[in-house]
């Protein structure tokens, strides 16, 4: 491996792990602060993928705008679904059983893919890289590599830089780590606990609906993507641990790194990498690498 393809090969895991953060950060929020497995958080993803192919001609002839137009009014979108699907499903599952909320969850795994099937159909679709963003930069004499790219990877970095303003500098952030710590206690200084439930649903369910919007240019739209994101998002949940964002960060990161480095020095055994690096971190740090905050 000569030194230009080493380079892009980190630019690749560097993308592919932010992304991936992008993903299970959403998942860490519901996960580890409201203690809802939520198996249909793949689903959102999938969903913001078919929002960036299905709204661009919708957003294109209503307001004129192209791709950055389609990405604000996706997760707009996905804000008040969020909130809805909280309202009307989530809010029932805090004081229930695991199994229950697994069950409950699945079920609206198939839901969605019923709707999406009846809405778009079956097939695979490609959505175009904006015109802004379709250049290349070039690295040594015969490579380049996609501005596009390079554009998720800063999404990525400034929604996690977001994040951690959120949660470590703001009110709104101290009530939330609060709540995930004693709702009760909460409730008690007055503080209207479903409200911030909902509001942390529907963050995290805006952020993987944008995950699936950034990533579908690069990604395809077809149908079952979200579920080999699930798992993956689980892996970095767990390695991270759960409802740590500094933690979902560093753990998509690692895998991010594992995964596009095992595919080109050991092809055959890149699909356990992942599962081999979760296995070894459990054995030395159970807890995952670090607490909840």
């Amino acid at each position: 491996m000569d030194l230009a393809t080493f380079f892009i090969q980190c630019l690749n895991s560097l993308q592919y792990g932010l992304l991936l953060f992008l993903v299970a950060s959403g998942l860490t929020l519901i996960f580890g602060i409201m203690g809802v497995i939520n198996l249909a958080h793949g689903s959102f993803y999938m969903m913001g993928a078919y929002m960036a192919f299905a709204l661009a001609p919708v957003v294109a002839s209503t307001f004129g705008g192209g791709f950055f137009t389609t990405l604000l009014v996706g997760v707009v979108l996905a804000v008040i679904l969020g909130y809805m699907l909280e309202w009307a499903f989530f809010s029932f599952l805090y004081e229930r059983e695991h199994l229950q909320q697994v069950l409950m969850t699945y079920g609206l795994i198939l839901v969605f893919e019923e709707l999406r099937s009846l809405l778009i159909g079956d097939d695979v679709h490609g959505v175009d890289v904006p015109a802004l963003l379709a250049g290349t930069l070039p690295l040594g004499d015969m490579m380049t590599y996609p501005i596009y790219r390079l554009f998720i990877s800063g999404v990525c970095v400034l929604l996690a830089l977001g994040m951690y303003f959120v949660f470590t500098r703001t009110r709104l952030g101290m009530m939330i780590r609060a709540g995930s710590a004693n709702r009760e206690m909460v409730q008690s200084l007055g503080i209207d606990i479903k409200f911030l439930y909902r509001v942390v649903f529907a963050a995290g369910m805006a952020i993987a609906v944008l995950a699936g919007m950034v990533a579908a240019p690069v990604s395809s739209v077809y149908p079952g993507m979200g579920d080999t994101v699930l798992i993956i998002c689980f892996v970095v949940v767990v390695i991270g641990g759960i409802g740590s964002i500094r933690g979902a960060l560093l753990a998509a990161l690692l895998i991010g790194l594992v995964d596009t480095f095992g595919k080109v020095l050991l092809p055959q055994a890149a699909g356990v990498l992942m599962y081999v690096l979760m296995a070894l971190i459990l054995l030395w740090k159970p807890d995952g690498l670090f607490k909840a905050g």
